[in-house]
Order: C-alpha cells, then sequence, then structure tokens
C-alpha cells in the first residue's frame, strides 16, 4: 500500500481529480526551439433566428504548405456544448477530449449536469494551464464555445472566445477566429448594422448560406482559410445549437441551401 497522500478532489471537479494525482491533460515542457506547427483555421459563431451557427473552415496548414483540406474543427463536446477550433489542433483536440471527459464525470458523478458558467470556465482553466507553451509559441490555441443557458427562461444558446491566456467573453452577436476571423468579423458587422436580413434574424437556410459566403469571401483574402468549392463537393462544418440540442448541417443540405 503506497504511503503517499492525495488530497480529495473536488466533488464531481474531473481537473481537480487530475491534478490530485499530478497528472496534467496538457504536457507544457520548456523547449528551446519551436517546430513548424500545424495550425487549423478558420471559424466562427452567430446567433440566428433559431439559435447558434458555428462553422469552421476544413484546412490546416504548417508555414506555407497545406497540410489536409479535412479537418473537424467543430467538435461536440457534450449534447448541449460546441467547441470550434482555431490553432494547433493537436493541443486543441486534447482539450476537447479533456472537456468532454470532464463534462461526463460531472454528470455521472453529480447526477446533474455542469451549468454553462462552469463549462466556460473549464476551457478557461485549460487554456491557463496551457500558458507555458502559449508564451514559447507553441500549442497557441484560440478557441469558440457554445452552450445553452438552461438557467435562463427559456433556455438560449449562447457564444463565448477567449484569448490564449484563458480570459474568457461573452458575444453579444458573433464571434470569430483564426487567420481568416479578421474578414470574417468585419462582414458579420456591417451585415448586423446595415444588413437586411440581419444575422440574428436569419432563418436556417439563410443562416448557412450566408455563413458559406462568408467562408469563400475570407478564403479570397487569407490563403489558410480553406473555402468553399461546390463543383467539387468542398464544403464547410457546420453545426446548429438550439436550446434542445445540437444538428449538423450535412454537406447535401449545404449544397441545397447554397443554390437556393
Amino acid at each position: 500500500m503506497s504511503d503517499k497522500f492525495h488530497p480529495p478532489a473536488i466533488a464531481g471537479d474531473f481537473l481537480s481529480l487530475l491534478a490530485s494525482r499530478n497528472l496534467t491533460p496538457v504536457q507544457t515542457l520548456a523547449g528551446t526551439e519551436a517546430p513548424v506547427q500545424t495550425q487549423a483555421t478558420t471559424v466562427f459563431a452567430f446567433h440566428f433566428a433559431d439559435g447558434v451557427l458555428m462553422v469552421g473552415d476544413r484546412r490546416a496548414t504548417a508555414g506555407n504548405v497545406i497540410v489536409t483540406d479535412l479537418v473537424e474543427k467543430i467538435v461536440e463536446i457534450d449534447s448541449h456544448s460546441l467547441l470550434a477550433i482555431a490553432g494547433v489542433p493537436a493541443t486543441a483536440f486534447e482539450m476537447a477530449r479533456v472537456l468532454q471527459t470532464s463534462f461526463e464525470y460531472y454528470r455521472r458523478s453529480q447526477l446533474q449536469s455542469l451549468s454553462l458558467a462552469a463549462k466556460v470556465r473549464a476551457l478557461a482553466r485549460l487554456l491557463r494551464e496551457n500558458l507555458p507553451m502559449t508564451l514559447q509559441g507553441v500549442g497557441i490555441v484560440v478557441p469558440l464555445f457554445a452552450g445553452v443557458d438552461h438557467h435562463a427562461q427559456p433556455p438560449q444558446p449562447q457564444i463565448y472566445f477567449y484569448d490564449p491566456l484563458g480570459a474568457q467573453f461573452q458575444a453579444v452577436g458573433y464571434a470569430a477566429s483564426g487567420s481568416g476571423s479578421g474578414t470574417i468579423r468585419s462582414v458579420l458587422s456591417f451585415q448586423e448594422r446595415y444588413g437586411s436580413p440581419k444575422p440574428s434574424g436569419m432563418k436556417l437556410g439563410e443562416a448557412v448560406k450566408f455563413a458559406l459566403r462568408l467562408l469563400m469571401t475570407a478564403a479570397e483574402f487569407d490563403s489558410a482559410t480553406g473555402g468553399v468549392n461546390p463543383a467539387a463537393q468542398h464544403f464547410a462544418t457546420v453545426k446548429v445549437l438550439r436550446a434542445a440540442g445540437i444538428e449538423e448541417v450535412t454537406p447535401e443540405q449545404q449544397a441545397r441551401f447554397l443554390n437556393a
């Protein structure tokens, strides 16, 4: 029997359970040289009439090299939470797996789901623990998060964005991250102020068509953003978060909406 003492973890807190056993979900070892990193961009989310639309292109790059155009950057963390990955996929996907396990561990141990505020803080904590890698310029992740606030009446999907150090901010209407985010935020801002319909007033078909055109526009100005090419059957990853849960918009649906 080991005489090593492990302090008790906070009930239901998977990250504290790991810490109590000197385990860390993301390794942050120092290094003197940074390798060429694979980067995943571009992702964005906005409120539309029925909930939140979260979208990601499918390109990953390493320097000036296109690594793949088949990355899935929108990850379902649980039945009411979505994570959009921008940054280094190796680090971001590890964070996604830890969050999935953490949320499920809490649900099973406490017989209830985490609140949206607790979910938002859990991701912020992982980003803070990744600080040594971030300061070295290795493993930087700048994600988006969308979840349903079940304490609101009626329950409402919300969007949050983060900086690389873990600060979190609620987005009123939209958020974007990655190399093509500047173009996308500019168009979203213009449409929300002066367009008709505004993104927040669009139905699903209109919102998906608008989102795909946003990616096509961003790809014109940013080589790291993989655009939408209907002729080659290349589409984005598009997921819808409503109070009732998550729905994926398939490539076939995207093609139909784009041509409507």
